[in-house]
């Protein structure tokens, strides 16, 4: 199997990693969180000879979600978002305007993820986590030795757990999942540069606590 083409393209004033990947064989390819500057990503997707899919959004925060509109004008692809997040993802104009940011509201979604599901891109399977915490409803994508784990972990930190509908609890429970991960997995976050779960496990002062307890359940 030819691994997968992962290009990130930083967007928008949040600075977010909006992902296209693309399988090489198939010419398939999918968005990961297009969070802003539509038209941008709608040109690295032409650019890349590539057939767009689907949408997957790791969570319904509004800085991961801005360039959809623009991308379904062009492309009728299925959304996917968790339901528990879809208030977020309703209210993406309010939060917009307390952030004082520009925003098109997206179509609504049309696929509800949920832990345990398999998604693909070309010939390559992705599971589904449910890791809640930054958001009720924010998931990861594991697949081939990749994920994308939106908000959940960046290199060196955490996402945020002081936004509306964030749980601190829960986030500490999915993290001590993602301590349970392959070590090699390389991880590409919604913000900031790539980084590895083992990597985060030595470095990382929210994650470096974790991998031992959880070895021992």
């Amino acid at each position: 199997m030819s691994p997968l083409t992962v290009r990130p393209a930083l967007v928008g004033p949040f600075e977010e990693n909006a992902y296209l990947v693309v399988d090489p064989e198939t010419r398939d390819a999918i968005y990961i969180d297009p969070g802003d500057e539509g038209d941008r990503l709608i040109e690295l997707l032409r650019a890349s000879d590539t057939t767009l899919r689907a949408i997957w959004l790791t969570h319904g925060h509004v800085d991961h979600i801005g360039g959809i509109a623009a991308l379904r004008r062009v492309h009728d692809v299925p959304i996917y978002l968790h339901p528990a997040d879809r208030p977020l993802y309703d209210e993406g104009a309010k939060f917009a305007e307390m952030f004082g940011v520009p925003f098109e509201e997206p179509p609504p979604p049309d696929v509800e993820l949920a832990e345990g599901d398999t998604l693909r891109v070309g010939r390559t399977n992705f599971d589904v986590v449910h890791v809640p915490g930054h958001s009720p409803g924010q998931v990861a994508f594991l697949g081939n030795g990749i994920a994308f784990p939106g908000d959940l972990i960046f290199a060196g930190s955490i996402g945020r757990t002081d936004l509306p509908l964030a749980d601190p609890a829960a986030m500490l429970h999915s993290l001590e999942r993602a301590a349970g991960w392959d070590a090699s997995l390389v991880l590409h976050p919604g913000h900031g540069r790539a980084t590895t779960v083992g990597e985060e496990l030595r470095s990382n002062p929210f994650l470096s606590g974790l991998a031992r307890p959880l070895a021992r359940r």
